[in-house]
């Protein structure tokens, strides 16, 4: 497990290239027949993902429980949320099987003791995004296929920013405790998202960027409004936002990103907005 420790607003300011990217960047996400994770002491979100290929792959695979989180098990005192990004799969809670097919979502609640993930086809193996966070109480266990998300059209051609939004673990979908994840897609000749910028004090954020074609890359924003730094970002990498910094990012192509946000409450729309002339 990569544990990675809070930076406040003032080291941030004199940070370079390679301790920004040390920082908050992850990578390595997808392994054959393995689980990564990266543990953010920021709101204490954990960021994995799993590739099964050729075995039924458990979500604690390499994990010291006890070691990182003081539990029995992953899932003791956490919730979790999983994104099928690739082909179809099976994910299995506490052994009941729920098909995640490409764009497939799965809300697991605190308590749940086992949590493995399969491929349908080993040649076209699945791609679980996970995100976990602390939770107080369990909700209820809520498979979401991507037709049953929220879809929200947004932007246009004209502001480079025409997307789709879809809400899956959403104050609107389902009951959780903290967590808050969907997926926004760009359309081909939009590169722009989260613009306007934003924070939320009250929330801390993660941005999964992955569906890049070929070599193109996004340019991801952050920092304090008036102090703001860049991080490239490649395929199938993720970004830890504090809840201080801005978070958006422009592609030389068009792309998907997840989001995922926990903290304080579930309020989509609790955002500071920031007035894009006063951004630095």
């Amino acid at each position: 497990m990569d544990i990675r420790y809070s930076t406040g607003k003032e080291p941030f300011k004199r940070m370079t290239t390679d301790e920004l990217r040390n920082e908050f960047l992850i990578t390595g996400i997808f392994k054959k027949d393995d689980v990564s994770c990266v543990y953010s002491h920021v709101d204490r979100i954990v960021v994995m993902g799993c590739m099964p290929v050729n075995e039924e792959v458990s979500a604690d695979k390499g994990i010291d429980t006890w070691k990182n989180f003081g539990a029995h098990f992953l899932l003791e005192r956490r919730e979790m949320g999983v994104i099928n990004i690739a082909e179809a799969g099976t994910v299995k809670v506490d052994g009941k099987e729920y098909p995640m097919n490409h764009f497939d979502c799965i809300y697991i609640p605190m308590g749940t003791k086992e949590v493995t993930f399969r491929s349908a086809d080993p040649k076209a193996p699945a791609k679980f995004y996970i995100i976990t966070v602390p939770a107080h109480k369990p909700c209820p266990i809520t498979h979401i296929p991507y037709e049953k998300a929220i879809h929200k059209h947004l932007g246009s051609q004209a502001t480079s920013n025409e997307r789709t939004i879809n809400q899956y673990i959403h104050p609107d979908v389902l009951e959780t405790c903290q967590l808050s994840m969907g997926l926004t897609h760009l359309e081909e000749g939009s590169v722009w998202n989260t613009m306007p910028v934003h924070t939320h004090e009250r929330r801390m954020e993660v941005y999964f960027y992955f569906d890049m074609k070929d070599d193109n890359v996004v340019f991801h924003f952050m920092g304090e409004p008036t102090e703001t730094r860049h991080i490239v970002m490649h395929n199938d990498e993720a970004v830890i936002n504090p809840s201080w910094s801005i978070h958006a990012g422009c592609g030389t192509s068009n792309y998907t990103f997840i989001w995922a946000m926990c903290g304080e409450n579930r309020a989509y729309d609790d955002q500071d907005w920031i007035n894009t002339q006063d951004i630095r």
